[in-house]
């Protein structure tokens, strides 16, 4: 096994950022890749103009490439927002108008996973609420992700970077998930296992997979430190994925590594050509 038996998917929102967003898809596929995933690409919209919406959506299928995840509203990504579903008022209210449109749109293209951030503690607010209002916006977008066939996915951060995000650890993202398909009924909801925020929060990885494989959705890999391409800390990716395989994790691997001071095509050194072309 080893890389090369992986299904991987690049994240737009993250590399080939040195190109405008509708770019993108068509650097992506140049490079070899026929999935991709994304971030809300509008961290000031929850519904952005039906054009916008158009426009990305045919720029990925005029690249004949596949959206195989994207993020619901999430706030301003990168920056100091982690997500909105969990925040009392007005962008508590934003996710919720998102739901609606990421879903369409994500359906659209035939994409198959939506990930949902939970949003920082605030100032102020009681954590049990916050927690409750979570649960009510989760079930809501579970819900609407059933009717497109596509799973919730919800994710693990690390504490160092995010210091204000209540979910810092595989266990407690593994519960959320799982109330949430208490609620439902679904079984829809799966954990967004980010093997880079794993290990700076230094949880033991071998474990994680060992406990968590079953109730993973989506995989998503940087090296660490540094949060770059695999190879450049020190992280065993290779042989955590071939763990992530033989516990029977059949899904996508999507890279969201920060390219650094190279272009985000000269980054790809690491992965085979075959890997990249799996739909």
């Amino acid at each position: 096994m080893g890389f090369a038996d992986q299904r991987f998917t690049v994240n737009l929102s993250i590399l080939f950022t040195e190109l405008p967003l509708l770019e993108r898809p068509a650097a992506a596929a140049t490079a070899g890749f026929t999935a991709v995933e994304l971030w809300w690409p509008w961290p000031g919209s929850p519904t952005p103009e039906p054009s916008e919406l158009d426009a990305l959506k045919a720029a990925i299928e005029a690249a004949d490439v596949r959206l195989a995840a994207l993020n619901l509203y999430a706030g301003r990504l990168p920056g100091p927002d982690r997500g909105a579903l969990s925040l009392p008022g007005e962008e508590s209210a934003r996710f919720r108008a998102n739901i609606d449109v990421a879903v369409g749109f994500a359906g659209s293209l035939g994409c198959t996973a939506l990930n949902a951030l939970y949003g920082n503690r605030v100032d102020g607010a009681d954590p049990d609420e916050q927690d409750a209002l979570a649960l009510e916006n989760l079930v809501l977008a579970a819900r609407a992700a059933d009717r497109i066939g596509a799973v919730l996915l919800v994710e693990t951060l690390n504490e160092r970077e995010s210091p204000d995000y209540p979910l810092v650890s595989a266990a407690a993202g593994a519960a959320v998930v799982d109330k949430v398909n208490a609620a439902t009924g679904l079984g829809n909801t799966r954990f967004l296992m980010d093997l880079y925020h794993l290990a700076v929060n230094g949880e033991d990885l071998p474990e994680v997979i060992a406990a968590h494989a079953g109730r993973t959705g989506h995989v998503q890999i940087a090296d660490s430190p540094g949060r770059g391409a695999p190879g450049t800390g020190t992280l065993p990716l290779e042989e955590l994925l071939d763990r992530l395989t033989e516990a029977g994790y059949e899904g996508r691997v999507g890279l969201e590594y920060k390219p650094g001071d190279r272009p985000s095509a000269q980054t790809f050194d690491w992965l085979p050509a075959a890997a990249r072309g799996v739909r």
